[in-house]
């Protein structure tokens, strides 16, 4: 295993006290962050800016604050026992439950593969004119090598500068625009519903919790593990992950909305409804020139490379579990993990032909999978065998479980959208 995810306590390894502590662990969050600024968001906040300007705004800020329970309770199972969220379904869940979970959770694993690929590929098109095949194969080979021979922390820091780069390009597109920022922010925080605006707010609240971010966070957030058998440090370790969650969570907000803004401030202004990302490239050109489209094809480039990365590392930390593994690329399960995550993907966008009704299917099966993600992760963290002390209250036990019906209900809407649009 990486040297990070080692006994640390056998190296002798203390943090050293300070206050300056809280940044060794900033950079598990923003991992976690590329999920929610993935491509396949992408489309739903452009068609939220362009049909209904800054409207929607709120659903953003709703399902952020959403995202920090959810991934910062995911996080102190990982902290709490040492074990990944597929580990813990192993050890502390009946057999068949765990298999359940285990294998349908690597079906979706592939399916975000497939979409996170699929949006390199699209970039790719965009910049340099590469056909979307030839794209999905030259984003997964390089994702591959990156995993197979990077260090986690090599990653973290690649993943870090891809998430700057896309967020300087949205900044670089807003600065080309004129916002009306007295109604963005007030939009940030008052609901409404347009009419005709439901499933864009149920596309976006529903997939802004994913599956193989919640296993990946209960994973990578023990890269910065220290003596945990002290009290003390336990507890410093849940304030530094807390704080490094709601940091990385708050870029992915700030990121999403300003998806939304651009689209506000240009389709919207300008009549042009927005249904597909090349379309969006598109039609930046005429309207701010054509820097901002190539700024918008650069960040949805490394949106998708740094989102399959991500999801890769999750499949591997998956497929691992199953054996009662932590992730470890050097492990051959990890590695058969991953492969089979991206390799599939490939496959499947090389043998259907419409990668994008590749997308909607992806969808359609994140959405059956997700409750049965959801509902154990709580089970477990809520189980004083699993997490002694440090189990969920009641009040917070009812808070995720109630989280967890909102999302299942909107990811079941949603699957029977996409099956009827099928």
């Amino acid at each position: 295993m990486f040297d990070i995810f080692k006994n640390i306590d056998k190296k002798g390894y203390r943090p050293k006290p300070g206050k300056l502590d809280i940044f060794r662990f900033i950079g598990p969050g923003l991992l976690i962050t590329v999920g929610f600024i993935d491509p396949g968001n992408w489309a739903s906040n452009l068609a939220a800016g362009a049909d209904f300007g800054y409207a929607l705004l709120w659903v953003v800020t709703l399902s952020t604050i959403t995202l920090i329970l959810m991934q910062h309770n995911v996080a102190q199972l990982g902290i709490t026992t040492g074990y990944c969220l597929s580990e813990a379904a192993v050890i502390y869940m009946k057999p068949l439950y765990s298999k359940v979970l285990l294998i349908s959770a690597m079906m979706a694993s592939v399916s975000t593969s497939l979409a996170e690929i699929l949006g390199g590929a699209i970039a790719l098109e965009l910049l340099f004119g590469v056909p979307i095949k030839i794209g999905a194969l030259l984003v997964t080979i390089f994702v591959v090598i990156m995993l197979f021979t990077n260090s986690y922390r090599l990653i973290e820091r690649w993943i870090i500068s891809f998430v700057s780069v896309i967020g300087l390009s949205f900044l670089y597109e807003l600065s080309l625009v004129e916002i009306d920022w007295n109604t963005a922010a007030w939009s940030w925080v008052q609901p409404t519903f347009p009419k005709g605006s439901m499933i864009i707010v149920m596309s976006v609240l529903g997939a802004v919790v994913m599956p193989h971010n919640l296993f990946l966070h209960s994973e990578i957030i023990q890269s910065r593990k220290w003596n945990l058998k002290d009290e003390t440090e336990l507890k410093k370790q849940f304030k530094y992950e807390l704080a490094d969650t709601i940091l990385s969570m708050t870029i992915g907000w700030a990121i999403n909305s300003a998806m939304i803004i651009l689209a506000a401030a240009t389709f919207f202004k300008n009549h042009n409804s927005v249904s597909e990302l090349e379309q969006a490239e598109n039609l930046l050109e005429p309207l701010l020139g054509p820097h901002a489209a190539i700024a918008f094809g650069v960040a949805l480039l490394f949106s998708g490379i740094s989102s399959t990365v991500t999801s890769g590392m999750a499949a591997g930390s998956i497929f691992a579990g199953m054996y009662k593994e932590p992730y470890d690329i050097k492990d051959n399960h990890s590695k058969l993990g991953v492969l089979i995550s991206l390799v599939l993907a490939l496959i499947i966008i090389f043998l259907i032909r419409d990668p994008f009704q590749g997308l909607i299917i992806s969808q359609m099966i994140l959405s059956i999978q997700l409750p049965l993600t959801i509902f154990s992760q709580v089970y477990l963290t809520s189980s004083e065998k699993v997490m002694g002390s440090y189990k969920n209250s009641p009040l917070l036990k009812g808070v995720l479980y109630f989280l967890g019906v909102i999302i299942s209900v909107l990811n079941i809407v949603l699957f029977i959208s996409f099956f009827f649009d099928v």
